[in-house]
Order: C-alpha cells, then sequence, then structure tokens
C-alpha cells in the first residue's frame, strides 16, 4: 500500500450489475474503463487489467493511503474475474452505491486502482490446500522426510555410456558431467519411488548450460519433462538456450520442435520481441495448427483439392464453370476463366496451403503424433510440387513434360492422403491440449504450471527448477503436485538473492524461504559446479572467499592473458578496484528511495570515459551499471540520456549500457561492471546492502572489471561484509580515491556545486581546497549567504576565486582592496575580492593557527568571512574592526606578512620554542615551500629562492638599526684596530641577515 501513489488508477467509464447480482454475498458489476486523461465518453481504456487483479474503487485519484478512507466514500475493493470484449467482470467486497447515478449520465468521477495481481497467491492457496482424495503428493512427502535418498545399488552398477546420449561434445568439467548423469540415473532407477536433487551452481559456473544439455539428454531420451523457474524471463532464458541447442540436433530442419512446448502470458513475455522463440510457444502454435486442421483451407482439404485438379483438371474446370452459371460461389463471380488461366489459378492457391501446412505441421505437430517418414514424404511432395510449378509457368498446359510430372507427382500425393490425416478440431482448446499432451519438453513458471491440472491428461515423469532458491517454498507445492511425478531437480544457489518479498512481517515469517533453502538446512546434499568461466581471478577472488568458502577454481580460460581487458588507462580501471566516493551524500529521490548525486556523476563521467575510448580504439565492450536502489538506477538513466545520449546504444553498434537494480541484475553479466552503491553516511547505516545475498549478486556480474563505488567511512563502521571488502581492497592494493583523480576531482566539485552542497565542498577537507598551497577557512556567514544565492553561475564564479585565494593567487596591486589601509580600520588585515561583474565581493583575511607537531608552529592561513554586496562591506569591517582590535601587534604583523614564489604568495610559519630564553619568544620565520603541503607541513625548509617584503614595523625598524650602526662602524674604523674593525663589521652583517630573514625584531 506504500506504492499507492505509482499504482496505474483510471477513471470508470461506465458501471452495471451483473444478472447473478446476490446481495448480501454476491456484488457482482460489469465496468468499462475510460482512457486516460481522456474525457469522450466513448473511449474504452486502452489498457485491459487481467483477471485475479485486486483494486479499489473510489471517488478520488489518491496519492496516499489516507486519500483512500474519505469520509465521503470510503474505498471499496473489486477482484477481477473475468476480461471480454473491453468489458470487467469485478466482484466487490460491498455494493457500490453510485451505480445508477452513473447509469442516468451523471457526472460522478469513480476511480479503478490497481492494486495487485492474486493468481499467483490464489494458486499457492489452492496448493497448500489440496484435495485429498485428487491431490497427487509423492514428492511432498518425499521433501518432508530429512534423510537423505542413498544412491541405488542397482542402477550404480550400469554403463553410463550405455545408458546416456554422448555428452563428450560439450566441453563440460567434470562437476558438470556429473551432475547430468547423476539426474538421468535418478530418473531411469524404478527401484526407488521418488527422489529430489540439489544442483549448487554460484554465479559464473555454467549453471545454465548444464541445466540446457540435461534438458537436451532428457528430450533425447523422451522423458516428459517440466522446466519451471520463477519468472518469465529466467524461463525465456532458459528456453532460448534449449532451443539453441536443438536447432543443432533435428533430424529433418524443424521437425521435432513440436515436442517442446513454451507457454505463459504472450503480453507480459513480450513475444513480438522474441522470434526465435515463436516455433514453440503455445499460443502461437495453436495458431498455426488452426489453420492447418481448418476443414475448408487445412491439410486434408488442400491435399484432397489438389489431388482431384491433378487428377482430373478438366472435370474441375466444368465444376467451376457451372458454378458460375449458377451463381454457387460468389466469389469466382469476376471475369470467367480459361481453362488454362483455371488450372494455374487453383494450382498456385492449393499449393501455399499444401506449404503452410507442411511447415506448420512438421514444426508444431509433436513427433507421437507425426513421423520423420510421413515429414519426409511431405517435402518429397513439396519437391514435384514445386517442379510443376515451373513447369506450369513455363509451357502451356498439355505439354508432355507437365503431364509427366503430374503423373510422378499423383503417387506421393495419394500415398499422404491415405497414410497421414488431421484431427478436424472446432475449438482451440482441443489443439491446446492436443500440444500439450504430446510434448515431452515443457517450459513454464512455476505459477504457470497449475493449468497442467486441467489441460493436460498424460502424467509427467521428472520436474526440472531452475532459479529454485528464488522460488518460494510454498510456490514451489504447485508444481510439485503435477501428476506422475516422481522425480525434481531444484537447481539453484541459496547464497545469490532469495524470493522478493515486499511485507515486513511476512519476510521475518520466512515467506520468502524457498524449498532448496529449507532442504539445505536440514542437510541434504548439494552437488556443486566448482569452475567459474565469467569472472577474471581478481574479481572471483573476494566473493570466492567470502561467500563459497574457496571452494570455486578459476577456468583456464579466465586465467589466460585474453581475458584481461584494458578499457581504460590506469590502474583505477584495472580488472578490479574499489572507488572511495568520500564527497557524496544520500538523500532520497524517486521513488521514495535513496540516491547519491556524485556517484550518478563519476558513473556517467566513467561511462563517457569509456565512450570516448571506444570510439577511438573500437573494441566491442558491454557496460552495466548496478545499485540497489531504485532511485539511484533512475538518476543514472536519466543522466546518461542527457549527458551521453549517444552511446547507451545496442550491442550491435559495439558499446551498450545497460543500467538495472541488483535483483534485476541476477543472472546477467557484462564486461564492465559498475556498481554505485549510493549509502554515505557517519553512522556505518547500509540498509539492506548488508544483506550477503545481494552482495553476493552485485560483486559476481562483471566478465574482464569490476569498479566499485561507494563511501570508505561508512562501509568501515557498518561492520558488514562491505568492511571486509575494503579492507581486502586496501590489502591487495585496489583501493583509489575518487578525487586523487584530476578528472573525477572536476566532476566531483562540478557536482557538488550544482546541488549548493556547500557543508561538503566549504570545509578544510573538501576536494576543492584539500591539497590548495593555503589552508583555508569559513565562517558560518559564508555558507548561510552561499545558500541563499541562487543564481548557479554565482556559486561557481565564487568558488573560482577562492580556489585561486588558496592557491596563492592575489588581486593585481592596482586592483587590490584593503579595508582600513588608509583609515586604520580593520588594522589593513581585511581584504576584498571582486566577483564576477563586480555586483559581489568576497571578504577574507589572512588569520594565524598554532600547529603542534614536534614543534609548535604559527602557521598563516585564510579566513573567507562573507560574500556579499560591494556595498554591505563596510557593516562587516566594522564588526570584524572589534575582533581585530584584541589581536597583539605582533599578531597583526604576522598577518599582514607576505611572501612570494614567483607571482604567488605562500603561506609563513614561525617555529615556537619551548623553552625561551630570557622570557622572550625565541621564534624564526620561514616560507612554506611550494612542494610542500600547507595544512600540515612542519619541517623546516630551504626558501632561498623566495622573495621577502616585510610589511611588520619591528623587522623594518631592526633592518635600519642595523643599517645605522653599520654607518656607526664604518666611521669610527679609523680610530680602532683592523681585527676589532673586522669583528664589529661581521657581527653587524650577521645581525642584519637575522632581522631580514629570520624576522628577528629588536
Amino acid at each position: 500500500m506504500s506504492r499507492l501513489s505509482r499504482a496505474p488508477s483510471y477513471q470508470l467509464h461506465s458501471i452495471e450489475s451483473e444478472t447473478n447480482y446476490r446481495a448480501p454475498t454476491d456484488f457482482s458489476y460489469k465496468i468499462v474503463l475510460r482512457k486516460p486523461g481522456n474525457s469522450n465518453q466513448t473511449d474504452v481504456v486502452a489498457y485491459k487489467p487481467q483477471a485475479g487483479d485486486l483494486a479499489a474503487l473510489t471517488d478520488v485519484k489518491p496519492t496516499c493511503i489516507s486519500d483512500l478512507n474519505r469520509p465521503k466514500m470510503p474505498y471499496i475493493l473489486a477482484y477481477v474475474q473475468s476480461v471480454e470484449d473491453g468489458k470487467l467482470s469485478v466482484r466487490s467486497s460491498k455494493p457500490i452505491m453510485i451505480e445508477q447515478d452513473m447509469q442516468r449520465n451523471k457526472h460522478i468521477d469513480l476511480f479503478f486502482v490497481f492494486l495487485i495481481n492474486l493468481t499467483t497467491n490464489v494458486r499457492i492457496w489452492n496448493a497448500l490446500h489440496p484435495n485429498p482424495i485428487l491431490a497427487d503428493l509423492p514428492i511432498i512427502n518425499k521433501v518432508i522426510q530429512t534423510n537423505d535418498e542413498k544412491e541405488c545399488a542397482v542402477c550404480l552398477s550400469e554403463n553410463d555410456s550405455v545408458m546416456i546420449p554422448s555428452i563428450k561434445s560439450y566441453n563440460l568439467n567434470d562437476s558438470q558431467e556429473a551432475a547430468i548423469t547423476s539426474c538421468i540415473k535418478t530418473w531411469r532407477c524404478n527401484h526407488q519411488n521418488s527422489h529430489v536433487k540439489l544442483i549448487w551452481g554460484p554465479p559464473g559456473t555454467g549453471k545454465t548450460k548444464t541445466v540446457g544439455l540435461l534438458l537436451l539428454v532428457l528430450l533425447r531420451m523422451k522423458c516428459r519433462t517440466i522446466t519451471c523457474a520463477p519468472t518469465l524471463i529466467a524461463v525465456m532464458e532458459l528456453a532460448s538456450r534449449v532451443m539453441r541447442l536443438v536447432s543443432g540436433t533435428l533430424e529433418y530442419e524443424t521437425y521435432g520442435l513440436g515436442d517442446i512446448v513454451l507457454f505463459g502470458s504472450s503480453e507480459r513475455m513480450g513475444m513480438d520481441d522474441h522470434e526465435n522463440l515463436l516455433q514453440v510457444f503455445l499460443d502461437y502454435r495453436v495458431e498455426m495448427l488452426n489453420k492447418c486442421f481448418s476443414p475448408s483451407t487445412g491439410w486434408n482439404a488442400s491435399l484432397s483439392s489438389m489431388i482431384d485438379l491433378l487428377e482430373d483438371p478438366r472435370g474441375q474446370y466444368g465444376r467451376y464453370v457451372t458454378h458460375r452459371e449458377l451463381g454457387i460461389n460468389q466469389d469466382e463471380m469476376d471475369d470467367p476463366l480459361s481453362l488454362e488461366g483455371f488450372i494455374k489459378k487453383r494450382f498456385f492457391q492449393y499449393n501455399e496451403q499444401l506449404k503452410f501446412c507442411v511447415v506448420n505441421l512438421s514444426t508444431h505437430l509433436p513427433t507421437a503424433r507425426i513421423s520423420l517418414q510421413v515429414v519426409t514424404d511431405m517435402m518429397v511432395a513439396l519437391d514435384l510440387l514445386r517442379s510443376i510449378e515451373t513447369l506450369l509457368n513455363r509451357y502451356d498446359y498439355g505439354d508432355e513434360r507437365l503431364s509427366t510430372a503430374t503423373k510422378t507427382c499423383l503417387p506421393v500425393l495419394e500415398s499422404l492422403a491415405r497414410s497421414f490425416r488431421v484431427p478436424e478440431y472446432i475449438h482451440k482448446f482441443m489443439i491446446k491440449n492436443l500440444c500439450l499432451d504430446n510434448a515431452y519438453l515443457l517450459f513454464c513458471t512455476a505459477s504457470s504450471s497449475s493449468k497442467l491440472h486441467t489441460e493436460r491428461t498424460q502424467e509427467l515423469d521428472l520436474l526440472v527448477i531452475d532459479e529454485a532458491a528464488q522460488l518460494k517454498e510454498c510456490e514451489s507445492t504447485i508444481p510439485f503436485q503435477l501428476p506422475g511425478l516422481r522425480q525434481v531437480v531444484l537447481v539453484g544457489d541459496e547464497r545469490q538473492l532469495p524470493a522478493m518479498i515486499r511485507s515486513k512481517i511476512s519476510g521475518e515469517a520466512e515467506f520468502g524461504r524457498s524449498m532448496f533453502e529449507r532442504l539445505v538446512f536440514l542437510g541434504k546434499k548439494k552437488h556443486l559446479f566448482n569452475v567459474q568461466y565469467r569472472m577474471h581471478p581478481a574479481i572471483s577472488s573476494f566473493p570466492n572467499k567470502e561467500f563459497y568458502d574457496g571452494l570455486i577454481m578459476d577456468a583456464p580460460m579466465v586465467k589466460h592473458r585474453s581475458h584481461e581487458k584494458d578499457f581504460l588507462h590506469g590502474n583505477m580501471y584495472g580488472a578490479y578496484s574499489f572507488i572511495n566516493i568520500a564527497y557524496g551524500k544520500e538523500q532520497f529521490g524517486h521513488l521514495l528511495s535513496k540516491m547519491n548525486m556524485v556517484e550518478v556523476a563519476v558513473v556517467c563521467s566513467i561511462v563517457g570515459i569509456l565512450f570516448k575510448e571506444f570510439n577511438a580504439t573500437k573494441q566491442r565492450v558491454s557496460i552495466g551499471v548496478i545499485s540497489p536502489y531504485a532511485a539511484q538506477v533512475h538518476a543514472i538513466e536519466e543522466k546518461l540520456k542527457q549527458t551521453y545520449s549517444g552511446c547507451c546504444c545496442s550491442s550491435d553498434s559495439g558499446f551498450s549500457v545497460r543500467v538495472r537494480s541488483v535483483d534485476g541484475f541476477q543472472g546477467g553479466e557484462e564486461d564492465v561492471l559498475i556498481i554505485s552503491t549510493v549509502r554515505s553516511n557517519l553512522n556505518g547505516s547500509v540498509g539492506f546492502l548488508s544483506n550477503r545475498q545481494r552482495a553476493n549478486v552485485a560483486l559476481t556480474r562483471g566478465r574482464h572489471c569490476l569498479w566499485i563505488l561507494g563511501n570508505e567511512t561508512t562501509f568501515i563502521k557498518s561492520n558488514s561484509v562491505w568492511t571486509k571488502l575494503v579492507l581486502d581492497a586496501k590489502a591487495r592494493g585496489c583501493f583509489f580515491n575518487a578525487h586523487e583523480d584530476k578528472h573525477l576531482n572536476e566532476v566531483i566539485t562540478t557536482t557538488l556545486i550544482d546541488l549548493q552542497q556547500f557543508d561538503i565542498l566549504l570545509t578544510m577537507d573538501s576536494p576543492l581546497f584539500k591539497h590548495a598551497k593555503w589552508k583555508i577557512c569559513f565562517s558560518k556567514d559564508l555558507k548561510k549567504s552561499m545558500s541563499n544565492i541562487k543564481n548557479k553561475e554565482v556559486h561557481k564564479q565564487t568558488i573560482k576565486v577562492m580556489e585561486k585565494l588558496a592557491s596563492g593567487w592575489r588581486d593585481d596591486e592596482k586592483k587590490k582592496i584593503i579595508v582600513g589601509d588608509d583609515d586604520g580600520c580593520c588594522f589593513g588585515l581585511l581584504q576584498v575580492s571582486l566577483i564576477g561583474d563586480g555586483e559581489l565581493s568576497l571578504v577574507w583575511s589572512v588569520e594565524l593557527e598554532m600547529v603542534k607537531g614536534k614543534s609548535e608552529w604559527v602557521i598563516q592561513v585564510l579566513k573567507v568571512w562573507d560574500v556579499l554586496p560591494l556595498l554591505d562591506v563596510a557593516k562587516v569591517a566594522q564588526k570584524l574592526h572589534i575582533l581585530f582590535a584584541e589581536y597583539t601587534v605582533e599578531k597583526i604583523s604576522r598577518c599582514r606578512y607576505e611572501c612570494t614564489e614567483g607571482n604567488l604568495v605562500v603561506p609563513m610559519k614561525w617555529v615556537v620554542e619551548d623553552n625561551p630564553i630570557e622570557g622572550q619568544e625565541d621564534d624564526r620565520m620561514q616560507c612554506l615551500p611550494t612542494s610542500g603541503d600547507a595544512h600540515s607541513n612542519l619541517n623546516p625548509s630551504s626558501s632561498s629562492s623566495s622573495n621577502l617584503n616585510p610589511n611588520s614595523n619591528s623587522s623594518s625598524l631592526g633592518f635600519h638599526y642595523a643599517i645605522a650602526i653599520a654607518i656607526i662602524a664604518i666611521f669610527v674604523s679609523k680610530y680602532l684596530p683592523w681585527p676589532i674593525f673586522f669583528s664589529i663589521t661581521f657581527f653587524i652583517f650577521i645581525l642584519a641577515f637575522l632581522i631580514q630573514h629570520l624576522g628577528f625584531s629588536l
């Protein structure tokens, strides 16, 4: 119900009571829905709800749950029983009181709000409450028994090569081949009543390939098998795999595909986009066979008509003429045909019908209903008819060659007429039952398998459930009760994602637990696929160790040098890396889900770099971007469309990008996988990201490269699997900071500015200022003013000025504004830098900060006070004058002291001795070198290249005082001996040097 605001809702066009309306037990109605946003009362909505839909009927389009319980009209629940010709037959929980008003065309709004489809839930309920007389429960009873089955001693002694068709040519490893052999033996065993086998397929171990080969072997051995999966996507993926395998083994073109049936909802399966599966899709098959079974244009009628035409063409023409004269066939009342024209027209008509029937009968009929010999004879007949067609186009009727060809063809057609006839069913459900009853391999979801209880009369032998760890235990009981089943093979991995359960209450009650997981918990033996073929060893290392106890080996192919792809330059973009996004910020976004726009920007930037590299090298690459949060997936998709619309193209072009949630990516794989983890907070909260199964899926989708984007601090504090992942990445040298990469740092900074996240930007540790020459501090007034400025361009200009100041840039002397230089206000400490066109100004000053290390240092730092109109600077200056008035003369002089390196001003620092002599502070002045870190470099270094510009009164006075002493000494030198004069002169110049370069004051 929390997703109510996003539920499909439609206005009712009309409503009327059903004939079986029986209050107060049966409130049945017929309703028609209106097209969204269309006021035309005659338009019927294109959306057609399905039987089993549960909806709320309400007088307002709801945006939240409280909208359903309005005093005027509380909501009414409606269950869709059937849909026919745009009309919905529904049963409501209460009588709909406005029905008569709507029939009188009064303007009353009533909305149909879709809530959920209950079809699967109803099927589960029925499976859990079976008819005790009709129920078939041997497999269910076997599951209840906790003891594991023992291998049959008789079957163990049989020769596998005799019992099982060869699978050596498919390059299976030992564990895969053993799994297939074990399943076949179990099915062939007649000495034990029932078996349940578990096949454990970790990521990349060839699970789908092996299951496909198992089904191929079972098909060859005529084992009646039903294959289920939790979702239609999984079912269609497995069916496609089997189709590719079967296509190379068919004895005659498409003959044999009739033994395979895929059924389900055509609309939900999107069959229009899966033409490769149409040949085995039940609904399509029924349509094609219905045409072949047609009494007027089907196989029987077309074959009979062709034989009659070839045997007695003149007699057929005579009947045609007679019918025209009597006006029997109105469709033949056009211009009369000659004998030759009639023969050609009818021959071509019957020939096309026969071609259609031969192709579709050989493809869609099960082999139990049409033999290979019949299909071969059909193909021979088509070849002979093709020869006659060629002769008819070249020669006149009556030509000897045409007569000879006709005599050759007739016996083949007559033989077919005697040996093979199709049933002339008048109802499609009869054709459907024919296909289901005679098929050897069926594909459907576990829920849809319930249809076989009523639509198939033949018993099944074996049930295979793929992705069994994702199928709810209660839902698996639906196929488990199909008639005749003795063996079940469950294929899955309980260490990957389980079934999706939205309700917390249901989750806590283990409603989402699978039968696979239950049996593993009970100690049931699993057959492990122990070789992975997908991931580069650098990618598989952590998941293998963390989730599979090191049981999985890397195949030789992934360890080969050819599997190592360098799609981008730099260690950060190697096979495996954790990229620390230290300056991201999680927030709520689309669908009330979390997102991190800094990670979005970084992801899209990396995709853009990959696209640029692809254009340069033309190296094919498929990219997967996954995130656990729907809002992040949505944000990445939108930004990719806006920024790199040209790169999100199909795989046919050689470059493809797929953005999905973690849950939506299970079973998928890509060349490069980028994970956006989103979470970024100080308390280590990672939410459902801490789920080990979800983490396992996310980390095992990449083939050649896996790049994980996340916040180191959050993960380290989370005490989850992500903590181990970060520590593992650091230990392996695969940990990188995004802000240390020049390009990504620019992307992060730009994004933070666009998002106005000044709480991150305006700090000493932000990516803008962390490595600047000057340490920079920010006042609260500045952050407040920046937030009040709505113009993003002004934000960028202001940030740019602060960046330049931190790098040592200063205004030209002509443009330099020092507040109070003339009138003494602020003691010349306060400076102003103009922003953009000069409407705004940045107010700042140089301050001093004590830094402790091996020694205590006083260092110059920048303090940015505010950004405001130039006219308001005086007000700020008055306030700051009070603060600056408390500074000592010495502090003011040090704040005003400037040290330059080239055109840049670098901060000064002074060391303060622990034990000053005779109570005087002994300090030494030094410029911070360009290569030093303005925040943390406490070691003195040479500054011989620096040009010192003393501004303090004390150092200037000391310098002139030293010069005066030198002049006096020279004047009196004629009265002193040379050794004494030399000593005095040397002492004076040393003193002058110390005053000038080390800042000693006298």
